[in-house]
């Protein structure tokens, strides 16, 4: 797992009230999806601008290149 990955995966857990009183944190699958989707987009659009027309080979790089270790 990359760094980055690490970084949003640490961003996923949330703050949930236990039954018994008290919290705890617990990892959000579903936010830590969002994270990394939305990630992807703002590198993308940062690093080619918001080019409707990107070829599919240059997205493929670009994303085995941001998620690979």
């Amino acid at each position: 797992m990359n760094k980055r990955i690490k970084e949003l995966a640490e961003q996923a857990y949330t703050e949930v009230m236990h039954e018994r009183g008290g919290t705890y944190m617990a990892f959000d699958k579903e936010k830590f999806a969002e994270l990394i989707v939305q990630d992807l987009i703002d590198s993308m659009i940062k690093r080619y601008g918001d080019d409707d027309e990107l070829p599919i080979q240059e997205i493929k790089l670009f994303v085995k290149e941001t998620f690979r270790s």
